[in-house]
C-alpha cells in the first residue's frame, strides 16, 4: 500500500516507517527536519511539510491508501495543548483536496476525562495530572473524527510506551479508553513503541476498528 506517515521522526513514528518499508509497502515521511530520520531505502521517500497546513500536506497525501499519524506535541502547565486537533484539521481538509478517505491516528489511554477512575493511586494522581493538557486535547480531536462522515478512521490508543521493538506477543483490544480486566480495572501499564507500529499495520488488512477508537496492549 501507499502510506504517508505523520510523526515520523519521533520514537514511534520510525518503528512504523521500519515495519511498514519491511512489509513492502510504499512510505511518504513527512517531516520537519529530514536529517533527523536515518532509514534510507528504494520505497521511501522523506519529504519536508508543515503539519499545521492542509495545503502544504495535500501534495504529500495525493494518490495515497491512507495516512498514519504518529504526532506527539508536548505537555504544558501554563497553556492548552493544541497540536493534535490543529494538525488534524489540516489532515483532514488535505484528505478531502487528495480524495485520501482512511486515517489511523495515535493518541493514548485516559483520553475520555473520566476514564482514569479505575486506574491505580500513582497513574491517577501523578501521572494524569500531569499530562492531562495532552490527553484533554487527543480527545477534542478524537471527538472531531467521530462527526466525519466521510473519513474512515481509526483511533489507536496504547498504554505506557516503551522504547522497545515489536514483540510475537498477542494483542489484548478494548473499544474504550483502556484495556480492562476480568474485574474492570486496567491491565498492562506499557506497551512497546514497536508492538504499536505492528498494531497500526495490522489494521491495514481489516476492517474491523473502522470508525472506532481501540485501547490496546499486549498480553
Amino acid at each position: 500500500m501507499k502510506i504517508t506517515v505523520l510523526g515520523a521522526t519521533g520514537q514511534t513514528g520510525q518503528y512504523l516507517v521500519n515495519q511498514a518499508l519491511q512489509h513492502g509497502h510504499i512510505v511518504t515521511a513527512v517531516v520537519r527536519n529530514p536529517g533527523k530520520l536515518t532509514v534510507h531505502h528504494d520505497n521511501l521517500k522523506v519529504v519536508e511539510a508543515d503539519i499545521f497546513s492542509a495545503d502544504s500536506l495535500k501534495t504529500h497525501f495525493k494518490g495515497q491508501d491512507v495516512i498514519m499519524s504518529c504526532l506527539g506535541f508536548p505537555a504544558s502547565i501554563f497553556s492548552a495543548v493544541t497540536g493534535y486537533t490543529l494538525s488534524m484539521n489540516a489532515m483532514i481538509s488535505a484528505m478531502r483536496e487528495a480524495r485520501v478517505n482512511r486515517i489511523i491516528v495515535m493518541t493514548s489511554w485516559y483520553t475520555e476525562p473520566n476514564s482514569g477512575t479505575q486506574s491505580s493511586y500513582l497513574i491517577r494522581f501523578l501521572l494524569l495530572p500531569m499530562i492531562r493538557s495532552v490527553l484533554t486535547n487527543m480527545y477534542e480531536m478524537e471527538q472531531r473524527l467521530q462527526k466525519m462522515e466521510d473519513i474512515n478512521w481509526t483511533v489507536v490508543r496504547p498504554p505506557g510506551l516503551k522504547n522497545l521493538p515489536a514483540s510475537a506477543q498477542e494483542f489484548l483490544t478494548h473499544e474504550g479508553y483502556f484495556v480492562p480486566d476480568s474485574n474492570g480495572s486496567p491491565t498492562g501499564s506499557t506497551v512497546a513503541r514497536g508492538d504499536v507500529a505492528r498494531f497500526m499495520l495490522s489494521l491495514l488488512n481489516s476492517n474491523a476498528w473502522v470508525k472506532r477508537g481501540v485501547a490496546i496492549t499486549t498480553k
